[in-house]
């Protein structure tokens, strides 16, 4: 939760393009020329004639449209990745080189921003960008083309992909903006020795399902069982009058490594941005805010800057220090668990009847100012179907195509054996759509905007919170009106 960081499919139906070649007309200038001297003519008419009609036979080997791939938004960067990368090219140039010449141009993570920005404003796009996630998607709003009328022209088939994914990258609009490709779907970690410890049943690994004792599973339950979790150094719980929060040595629940509109989407999705492009505060988050807020300073289940940036808590990796007993977070999270080995994951609890498992997702995009849509779409078709195993191999991630997680949760399994790897697969059904990532006017200083006050009410107790939000509003707005 507090800080945000960060880090860090395949059978397809390609567009075939159809290529035609025809001999130039000055091929055809020559004979037009001699017929002045009639011998001479009829020798000569032949060979030119004759030789430039072998050579249009020629010219679609040579005539291969070339494909330039923007990298640098999300992975693919690093030099283990480019020299992989680099492979890749020369593979699929190889075997598509009739159609497509794939020429990568990378760009570093700390300037790729500025650089496409400045290419899309000169006119000179790439056609295709990624590996890159929802929230560098979002930074280029309005610059994606619709993919819809590509996928109708091709008969492409989206039945291998979740429907949820699907409806997932129109990112709110009638536009198919994106294919799904790589997912990390959230659920909620939990360190089954400090449940076993308390003697407490796990939570639900189904999702839906109700918690051991026949309850609801939802943030409410979550918050008794967190509480009960949170122990002082004398032992006392946080349910207890006992209980010193100034001495706290475990805590029962940390959204870890996230910023504050991931932790209040788990409660629903929605998004500072209303229906009329002018700044909100969704009720949903509302209430989150208050849930959090309250387990920080008055609950103490959760704990606040200080103590997650302790050494208690790994100086900012909460959960993985192994003194905190849940933690909502993505799937790419099972990289960093340090010291709390013997976990598990589990489903997200449901608020108010919903449950929203948030995702973090790569994928390709084609600019709309691209010159070839079509050569571009074809490709991209590539990457997400028939290389797709390939390209989830340099950047990971599990892989959108339901026909392909069977043997990526395989795998995955060989490195992660006590986790029930099911429930991230599960957890797609459940995506917050908007994303927790999704667009914002003036997009980087209205981050910043919400960045700082994540910090304000993560290291201040007693705020008026409702104020502190409804000012939260007043401020975005002021950033979206430099733009507007």
């Amino acid at each position: 939760m507090k800080k945000t960081s960060i880090l860090l499919v395949s059978l397809m139906v390609v567009v075939s393009l159809l290529m035609s070649a025809c001999g130039p007309a000055a091929t055809e200038a020559p004979p037009a020329e001699e017929p002045t001297e009639e011998p001479a003519v009829e020798e000569s008419t032949e060979e030119p004639v004759e030789e430039p009609t072998e050579e249009p036979a020629e010219e679609p080997a040579s005539e291969a449209i070339e494909i330039r791939w923007f990298i640098g938004l999300g992975a693919g960067g690093n030099p283990e990745e480019i020299e992989v990368e680099e492979a890749f090219v020369e593979r699929f140039n190889a075997e598509h080189g009739d159609q497509y010449t794939l020429v990568m141009d990378i760009v570093p993570n700390e300037t790729a921003y500025d650089v496409l920005k400045t290419q899309i404003a000169s006119g000179d796009v790439p056609d295709i960008v990624g590996p890159v996630g929802v929230r560098g998607l979002a930074s280029f709003e309005g610059a994606w083309l619709d993919l819809s009328p590509y996928i109708e022209a091709a008969d492409y088939d989206l039945s291998d992909f979740n429907p949820e994914l699907v409806e997932f990258y129109q990112f709110g609009t009638d536009q198919q903006l994106f294919l799904p490709f790589a997912v990390y779907p959230a659920a909620l970690f939990y360190n089954k020795d400090l449940f076993d410890e308390a003697g407490l049943d796990y939570p639900p690994h189904e999702w839906g399902a109700p918690y051991a004792d026949g309850d609801e599973w939802t943030f409410d339950k979550l918050r008794d069982l967190a509480m009960f979790l949170t122990v002082d150094a004398d032992g006392n719980d946080a349910a207890m009058e006992e209980f010193d929060p100034d001495n706290i040595v475990q805590f029962g629940y940390d959204g870890t490594w996230q910023d504050i509109r991931a932790d209040w989407t788990y409660f629903g999705a929605a998004s500072f941005v209303g229906p009329d492009g002018n700044a909100q505060m969704p009720e949903v988050w509302r209430d989150a805010a208050h849930w959090y807020y309250d387990g920080m300073w008055s609950d103490w289940f959760i704990p606040n800057s200080s103590y997650v940036n302790s050494d208690l808590l790994a100086q900012g990796n909460p959960f993985g220090s192994g003194k905190v007993a849940m933690c909502p977070t993505k799937s790419w999270y099972t990289c960093c668990t340090q010291d709390a080995t013997n976990y598990d994951i589990a489903a997200i609890p449901s608020y108010e009847g919903d449950i929203t498992s948030e995702l973090h997702a790569d994928t390709f995009g084609i600019l709309k100012a691209v010159e070839n849509p079509e050569a571009a779409f074809g490709v991209l078709s590539l990457f997400v179907g028939e290389y797709a195993p390939d390209l989830l191999e340099v950047y990971g991630g599990l892989p959108a195509r339901t026909s392909q997680q069977g043997e990526a949760m395989d795998t995955m399994a060989e490195n992660f054996p006590d986790l029930d790897l099911q429930v991230f697969v599960d957890a797609l059904n459940y995506p917050d759509n908007p994303s927790h990532e999704s667009a914002m006017p003036n997009f980087l200083k209205a981050s910043d905007t919400y960045a700082t006050f994540g910090g304000t009410y993560e290291t201040t107790p007693g705020l008026d919170l409702d104020a502190e939000l409804d000012k939260l509003v007043e401020d975005l707005q002021a950033v979206f009106d430099e733009v507007q």
